[in-house]
């Protein structure tokens, strides 16, 4: 039986590692001014140099997922508030962009896979495969890179079906899985 899902949803925040409530807590961040990649929401995201990048292109481990951000626009000087950034935002007086992050370190997500998974590759460690999102919703359509896994050295570690009873089939694309941030990989 295939999959309701018919492409990615990024990561949907889904309760915490050893469910403890979900708070769904998110850090302040900044995004440099004109940095030249769109961020969704739902999207992986990384730092470097101090600053909130693409979490896909970046070398540096995962901190979380893009939730949000804020600007003083520069064509209307007023105060702005959107769930993804777009490329090269430059805002009034050429400040930084705020970026709120979810950064649990134990929060759980709820992610599309891009192909089939075996009952095998749970527990194993995956990548996401894809940065793209809608500018008009301003979500991700991200999904898990079930083609390249590995036992420590990738960004979330699959866990276990998220019981969807329309997108719970492992033996086809686009079937709803929940994810962690894997911490052996941020330690490195």
């Amino acid at each position: 039986m295939a999959n309701r899902n018919t492409q990615g949803f990024g990561l949907i925040p889904a309760g915490m590692l050893g469910q403890t409530p979900a708070t769904q807590g998110q850090g302040k961040y900044k995004i440099d001014s004109n940095y030249g990649t769109t961020l969704f929401q739902g999207g992986v995201v990384a730092s470097a140099a101090g600053y909130i990048v693409d979490g896909q292109t970046a070398a540096a481990p995962v901190i979380g997922t893009l939730n949000g951000i804020f600007f003083n626009a520069a064509t209307t000087l007023k105060p702005t508030f959107a769930n993804f950034y777009t490329a090269n935002t430059v805002p009034a007086n050429s400040e930084d962009i705020d970026a709120f992050v979810i950064d649990g370190p134990t929060q759980q997500y709820v992610i599309a896979t891009d192909d089939t998974v075996t009952q095998a590759g749970f527990l194993e460690t995956y990548d996401m495969n894809s940065s793209a999102g809608s500018t008009t919703t301003g979500k991700s359509s991200a999904t898990l890179n079930i083609g390249v896994t590995g036992a420590d050295n990738k960004s979330f570690r699959l866990l276990r079906s998220a019981e969807d009873p329309d997108n719970e089939d492992i033996t086809a694309a686009f079937c709803s899985v929940v994810v962690v941030p894997n911490l052996i990989e941020l330690q490195s």
